[in-house]
This record gives structure tokens, C-alpha cells and sequence, in this order.
């Protein structure tokens, strides 16, 4: 059975990029268009793995990523940050907040599935 991995970003092209990447490598992918539609979409079923963007209308997110880990059911399911800040300030809220990867886009495909094969 194959690993699923949720994609979060209000990019359509995005979105459709990290999709394509993760399927040609053999996961299963959930999308969703920002942080309130990536909770709606969990609500109890099962990822691997959550890849968000951090700067997204309606819930950003570090607000997810808070959401995620005080959720029992996900707070052990590792979350990479794919997005354009490269902040140092950002990257530690994003490792208090419980981030177990931070990477910036342009993203290279082969860089993407390493990091998620480190991280499932």
C-alpha cells in the first residue's frame, strides 16, 4: 500500500507540481487549497506525511501546523514546509510550532522526494 502525503497551498500550479513529483514516485496525494480545507480533508483519515505552504488565505500555514500538532490523532505526522520564505525568524517558529523540515521554491523534484523518503 502506498504512503499518502497531503499537499497544502493556494497555488493550483503548486499544488499540481508537488502532485505530479509525488505520484510519479509511487505516493498517494490529498490536496488541499489552504489550511481550513487541509483540516476539513484530515478529519480523521489517515497521511503520512503534510506538505504546506506557509503564506495561504483563509488559515496561513503556521496556523495549521499549530492545528496539526495539537490534533492527538496527527501531532506524531511529520509536516514539511514548502515555501517561498526563507526567514531564519520564520523557520524556528516553523520548528517550535513542530515542522520536521523546511524547504524554499523553487523546489527541485529529486531534493522533494528525498526529503519526504527521510521523513516517512
Amino acid at each position: 500500500m502506498s504512503k499518502t502525503i497531503m499537499i497544502v497551498d493556494d497555488s493550483m500550479s503548486m499544488r499540481e507540481m508537488v502532485a505530479l513529483t509525488l505520484t510519479d514516485a509511487g505516493f498517494s496525494v490529498v490536496k488541499a487549497n489552504d489550511g481550513v480545507d487541509a483540516l476539513s480533508k484530515l478529519n480523521g483519515n489517515r497521511v503520512h506525511l503534510i506538505i504546506s505552504d506557509v503564506n495561504m488565505p483563509n488559515m496561513d500555514g503556521m496556523t495549521l501546523l499549530g492545528k496539526i500538532k495539537a490534533n492527538p490523532s496527527y501531532q506524531f505526522t511529520p509536516v514539511l514546509m514548502l515555501t517561498t520564505e526563507s526567514r531564519e525568524d520564520l523557520k524556528q517558529k516553523g520548528k517550535e510550532l513542530g515542522a520536521k523540515a523546511w524547504m524554499v521554491k523553487p523546489f527541485k523534484p529529486e531534493m522533494l522526494i528525498s526529503i519526504v523518503n527521510k521523513l516517512i
